[in-house]
């Protein structure tokens, strides 16, 4: 049984070393708890049913049944569970595709350990979390189909239009402006502070107060909102 506020993990991954890999680094984390391990998209139903995750970390590429199958039917079935992809492609038909599904968040697997313990908080606790190279994808993805031969519905699907660029220097610092344009372009946490010369744990502070002054739960939603918004720019 787990804890009182803790993130109830299972782990669906056919390759054991990653997943043992991914547990190790989630085990540092007094808030999570792995209550059950998988290697198959099919065991996915059975050991949900079974334990009652809050989250479920799941693989897409898998024998048998795949990460995408299993989140299907994983949200049809328990839609209080959440589910987590983790993949190596960061094309967006793939992140598109398995969104569509119910997915709550889209990892890579170059993802570092203070991303992927990011990942699943915001998950747990009900948000959602888009990789932060897959995000930049997206929305370049986006803008390239609003904008070819004039049309513009891919941007009007987004919810925004062209709009004048400016800071939003009324809102943000000028370094959390600068923060906010490199999270825009696909930068972690960590080559964030290798891009500013300033520490991680500085740029964390700085995603926590741009989220704040956004009043949004992710760093997702305030890429997508800055973009409507004009104050960064998609290149």
């Amino acid at each position: 049984m787990a804890e009182q506020g803790k993130i109830k993990l299972i782990l669906i991954d056919d390759h054991k070393l990653f997943r043992e890999g991914v547990k190790r680094i989630l085990e540092m984390d007094d808030q999570f708890e792995i209550i059950a391990e998988g290697d198959d998209g099919g065991e996915a139903t059975n050991l949900v049913a079974q334990h009652r995750p809050d989250v479920v970390l799941m693989d897409i590429n898998m024998p048998g049944v795949n990460g995408v199958e299993a989140t299907r039917n994983l949200v049809e079935r328990f839609p209080d569970v959440k589910v987590l992809i983790l993949s190596i492609h960061d094309d967006e038909a793939y992140v598109t595709h398995v969104l569509k599904t119910g997915a709550a968040g889209y990892l890579l697997k170059e993802m570092d350990a203070d991303a992927l313990i990011e990942a699943v908080k915001v998950v747990g606790s009900g948000g959602a979390y888009i990789h932060p190279k897959v995000t930049h994808n997206l929305i370049k993805e986006y803008r390239r189909l609003a904008s070819d031969n004039g049309n513009h519905s891919a941007g009007t699907e987004l919810g925004y239009k062209e709009v004048e660029y400016r800071k939003p220097l009324h809102i943000l610092t000028r370094r959390e402006c600068d923060v906010l344009q490199l999270m825009t372009d696909g930068y972690s946490n960590r080559m964030v502070g290798e891009e500013l010369y300033i520490s991680e744990k500085t740029v964390k502070n700085h995603v926590s107060n741009i989220l704040q002054k956004m009043n949004v739960n992710d760093r997702t939603q305030a890429v997508v909102e800055s973009i409507k918004k004009g104050w960064v720019k998609v290149r």
